[in-house]
């Protein structure tokens, strides 16, 4: 399985509060530090596969510099989900979902997370969000052709995906299993 990794962004967001928060104390808006967030996040990065132990320690960091830097939300719900902790991985898919509205990645995530709880409805709905938000995006193509060949649902857009992917796959594998299902229909 693929996850979608930030290694980090700088962002400048606007001035976001709430009154309750979850597991994370946020500083007061004048201390909060996305640049440390961000280097945090990048470090977490680099741990995710051999030490998410690490990493997540690394991202609640982060987290605590800055809640709202999206690409933080985004690589702990990745450990999350690696750890099987789907409510809470899809928890900070939606925080980083709304934190980096033009980035396909969390959407992505987030149908990952759903097609392993089962919800196929739920992960289509989050590959149809990445793909307004980034049309051409790959892995939101793959994603979505795979759960629906998988399924045999009759979705529109399954020859459009099938002949990207095709064409364009990540790699020989999946741009040989795009050709053998062009050609099974």
């Amino acid at each position: 399985m693929r996850w979608l990794l930030f290694a980090g962004i700088g962002l400048a967001l606007g001035s976001c509060r709430s009154a309750t928060v979850g597991p994370y104390t946020p500083l007061e808006e004048g201390t909060r530090s996305t640049t440390a967030a961000e280097i945090l996040n990048r470090q977490a990065a680099d741990r995710i596969e051999d030490d998410p132990a690490r990493a997540e320690e690394l991202l609640r960091e982060a987290l605590t510099k800055d809640l709202y830097f999206g690409p933080a939300h985004n690589n702990l719900g990745v450990v999350y989900l690696a750890q099987g902790k789907l409510y809470e991985a899809a928890n900070e898919f939606e925080w980083a979902r709304k934190l980096l509205p033009d980035s396909p990645d969390p959407r992505i995530n987030l149908a990952l997370c759903m097609e392993r709880a089962g919800r196929t409805s739920d992960a289509l709905q989050a590959y149809d969000s990445a793909l307004e938000v980034a049309p051409e995006s790959l892995a939101a193509m793959q994603g979505a052709a795979a759960l629906s060949a998988r399924g045999g649902r009759s979705e529109p857009r399954l020859h459009e995906w099938l002949t990207a992917v095709s064409l364009r796959g990540d790699s020989s594998e999946w741009r040989e299993w795009a050709r053998g299902r062009l050609a099974s229909h």
